[in-house]
């Protein structure tokens, strides 16, 4: 075939990570991308030994799909693997960069490809959510008549920034964030390999100095190689020419402070205890610190929004059931959007959980009926209110004397609604905070009304 062809071989012109080349020029997180899928590191769910999506590479017979996941952890990786691996024609673009005109060419190209010699295009777009819709219907006929196999890369939620008839041509694969023991293979790999990576420096990551490196990537593999690669290259070679990345370096590369905290240890318990007792003491200055010293040093945020949920019914409750609706609305719109934005909606549930009126009343009710439960004995359900919609139900007396509080006034009457010898006392006792006060008031109506019927 000349050179020049149209239908040459695809690779010849692709970058080191496809061509299996190492670019000495290049950033490490670039020289260490994985050459093979044994080599890739984390997604198991996705491209372990037997997952759909791994065998389908391997069989190459790969089908339309999106890569959904955060930056760096392994989108565009996985897709420079495919292209070792498929015998299609393997085109890559990114929407940031490339326009639909290119698009079309490459398109038209796979057309002639696959009229010429039968051979298949996959088309990898990256950032494809950077397409606006009118952009993106330009794959659907070509996906939808075998002329490409799309695959698309987004950090965005695919069923809100990919339009739906090209979804239903694709499978989604959701990428999750490294973990950090995937992190520390990352980096342990790299500082072992004398071939790609800084080998030949003989580097050696001091514990901190690894845990605040694995800290700061936040599963993000190019972050966690980059700042390593910073760290190695700054830290002075000793006599033997070892270098040593400490804490300082380490910090120095990341251009940020390790901060006392332990995901794992006392820090973390410690640090989220601060955080409640300042939203229980209303102090929204306390919360706004230890809310974000939390996210600054790397804790899961769903943890953090899980405890603003917790705390809005527990020490706030109906003192202010707001609290609770903009704890669960902080929650999803991490969901969502993701971070850094969705600090903003936290922020903003802590602060107003801080400022709110508070009461305990919930939880001491919970704590009171428990203990009822526990020691007091439990009768059987009133007659009055026992189910009496099946047949028979009426002759066994279920249902006889029941008063149906919406025919009486105020959608109040008085009844029995606990079996005898069963309640120590009231359960529920409003405080005269906040919106517990006109609890307290109507409760106070409805239980003298209890205590004397007449």
């Amino acid at each position: 075939m000349p050179s020049g062809s149209l239908f040459e071989d695809d690779l010849a012109g692709a970058p080191p990570a496809a061509t299996g080349g190492v670019d000495p020029s290049a950033p490490l997180a670039a020289r260490m991308r994985p050459r093979t899928l044994d080599e890739f590191i984390g997604q198991s769910h996705v491209a372990g030994p037997g997952a759909l999506l791994r065998r389908g590479i391997e069989q190459d017979q790969l089908t339309s799909a999106v890569f959904w996941g955060p930056p760096g952890c392994g989108k565009s990786t996985l897709a420079m693997l495919i292209a070792r691996h498929t015998r299609a024609h393997f085109e890559t673009f990114s929407a940031v960069t490339s326009g639909v005109g290119e698009v079309r060419k490459a398109i038209e190209a796979a057309r002639q490809r696959r009229q010429a010699t039968g051979r298949r295009t996959i088309l990898f777009v990256d950032e494809i959510h950077r397409f606006n819709k009118a952009q993106q219907d330009a794959f659907l006929p070509h996906v939808e008549d075998g002329t490409i196999v799309l695959i698309g890369a987004t950090t965005e939620n695919p069923y809100f920034e990919v339009n739906t008839p090209l979804l239903s041509r694709a499978r989604i694969f959701r990428f999750e964030a490294l973990t950090d023991a995937d992190v520390r293979d990352l980096l342990h790999r790299a500082l072992t390999d004398a071939e790609r990576g800084l080998g030949r420096f003989s580097a050696e990551l001091s514990p901190d100095a690894e845990a605040h490196l694995v800290l700061f990537a936040s599963g993000d593999a190019r972050n966690a190689l980059n700042a390593l690669e910073t760290a190695v290259l700054a830290a002075p070679p000793d006599a033997e020419g070892r270098r040593l990345v400490s804490l300082p370096l380490a910090e120095e590369a990341t251009q940020r402070r390790a901060l006392a905290y332990d995901k794992d240890g006392d820090q973390h318990y410690d640090v989220i205890s601060a955080f409640i007792k300042s939203m229980r003491g209303s102090d929204p200055d306390g919360a706004i610190y230890w809310l974000h010293r939390m996210l600054a040093a790397g804790e899961d945020p769903r943890f953090i929004c899980r405890r603003m949920v917790i705390h809005a019914a527990e020490d706030v409750g109906l003192a202010d059931p707001n609290a609770l609706v903009v704890a669960m609305a902080a929650a999803q719109a991490l969901d969502f959007i993701g971070l850094p934005e969705a600090q903003i909606p936290m922020t903003e549930a802590a602060i107003y959980i801080a400022t709110a009126s508070k009461s305990n009343a919930v939880v001491s009710a919970i704590g009171k009926v428990q203990a009822d439960l526990k020691s007091r004995p439990q009768g059987p359900v009133p007659l009055h209110l026992r189910d009496s919609h099946y047949r028979g139900a009426r002759q066994l007396g279920h249902g006889q004397g029941y008063k149906y509080a919406h025919d009486y006034p105020g959608n109040y009457v008085p009844q029995q609604y606990i079996p005898d010898g069963a309640a120590s006392g009231p359960y529920y006792q409003p405080t005269e905070n906040g919106h517990e006060a006109e609890i307290s008031v109507r409760l106070d109506g409805w239980r003298s009304a209890t205590a004397d019927p007449s």
